[in-house]
């Protein structure tokens, strides 16, 4: 007997049929003997839906009231998915995020998970219940709902792995496990059977749709070994685990496309010692992650700031640095007419020349890079938007990844 964490997308609980085909793929892992905890995420298209609702009547809602909001897409999905497990003869039992013990930080939308007390969890799988635990939310010390980001289903999936010690943990998609590059775009892109960590939080990081990257992270801090498969098949998918000798010789595992960025640019500042801080400070305290960050040299006393932001997060990034400008001069322009195209693998810190190669296929096809970012296993451009299809599809055949 195994004890196994499932986490099923919105696609997989789509519809009643589709809750009714979970439910049967439950009912048999439970019939062999296995102790299941399964993690659903909202039916595809709610969330969007309760977004453009609160947007309809606010223009900019307050995030404590939009996580009271979205939290219910979840809780509908549980409570239809314990059901459809009652209907065809298993014991089963459904949990909000709060009521399975997840305990967050205070900042409402994008929260991080500091504790989970598994004790109720425990006590209803000594009593062979199925648990069905809503994904994507939890509750913090002042008891308010918060919910963890886009893919934080993911999270919830991975961290109650690691909390009740599971044997297995299954990440449910609409797609086999994780392919070179999005098979939508690149259609000759191949399914991996494994990824290290860091291969799997890069590419998740830089626009790939198959994992939240917080969640990748935390399966690498706790070792939680998965596997990313269809809900729709058997087929084996990808497993995700801690980086072993041989896969630095493959020198890129994937290419990643993000066109969910704008590139924010803050030209003449004062430039003097704490200008930037106070820039990014200002950012970080509004809670926005920022990404690709060029500062030019500094000419006639002023100097220009270019970095990315998520798309979702423009108008935030705008405001926080209106009020900061207002001390250190200059003024904000936006375009979100970019993208962020990305290559990845862990070859990359024993094997040279991957920049070159990546830029020489790119200006072969007239592609411009207005930004560049490295790390030890990627390298990031940004470049229109436009462009960003065919960039991927250039990458992936100058690195040979038809023929892994």
């Amino acid at each position: 007997m195994a004890r196994i964490v499932q986490k099923y997308g919105g696609t997989s609980v789509g519809d009643v049929d589709r809750i009714k085909n979970v439910a049967a793929r439950i009912k048999a892992i439970r019939d062999a003997g296995h102790e299941l905890v399964v993690v659903v995420s909202a039916r595809a298209g709610v969330t969007n839906e309760l977004i453009a609702r609160a947007k309809a009547v606010c223009a900019m809602p307050s995030e404590r009231e939009m996580d009271q909001l979205l939290s219910i897409g979840e809780q509908e999905t549980i409570a239809l998915t314990a059901m459809a497990l009652h209907g065809i003869g298993v014991e089963a039992v459904s949990y909000t995020g709060a009521q399975a013990g997840i305990f967050t930080d205070k900042v409402h939308t994008k929260a991080k998970i500091k504790t989970i007390n598994a004790g109720p969890l425990e006590a209803d799988l000594r009593a062979g219940k199925v648990i069905i635990v809503a994904g994507f939310q939890g509750i913090d010390d002042d008891g308010h709902i918060t919910t963890l980001g886009r893919g934080g289903s993911d999270l919830t999936a991975i961290a109650l792995a690691a909390a009740i010690k599971a044997d297995k943990c299954e990440i449910y998609t609409d797609v086999d496990g994780v392919y070179t590059a999005d098979p939508r775009v690149v259609k000759d892109a191949r399914k991996l059977a494994e990824i290290s960590y860091d291969e799997m939080l890069e590419l998740a990081s830089l626009g790939s749709k198959v994992m939240q990257s917080r969640s990748v992270e935390f399966a690498a801090k706790y070792n939680v070994v998965f596997e990313v498969r269809s809900s729709f098949n058997n087929n084996p998918g990808t497993i995700v685990k801690q980086e072993v000798a041989y896969m630095e010789k493959v020198l890129v595992r994937g290419v990643a496309v993000d066109k969910d960025q704008a590139k924010v640019v803050v030209s003449n500042i004062a430039d003097k010692p704490g200008s930037a801080a106070k820039v990014f400070k200002a950012l970080a305290n509004a809670h926005i992650n920022v990404d690709m960050i060029v500062q030019n040299v500094g000419r006639q006393g002023v100097a220009n700031l270019t970095f990315t932001v998520p798309l979702t997060e423009k108008e935030k990034a705008v405001h926080a640095l209106e009020v900061v400008l207002k001390e250190v001069g200059g003024e904000v322009t936006l375009d979100e007419k970019i993208a962020k195209v990305s290559v990845v693998g862990v070859g990359m810190k024993t094997h040279s020349g991957v920049a070159a190669a990546l830029f020489e296929a790119l200006a072969k096809v007239g592609i411009n890079l207005e930004l560049i970012s490295t790390s030890e296993i990627k390298i990031s451009v940004v470049i229109a938007k436009d462009k960003a299809d065919e960039a991927a599809r250039v990458a992936h055949a100058a690195f040979g990844l038809d023929k892994l």
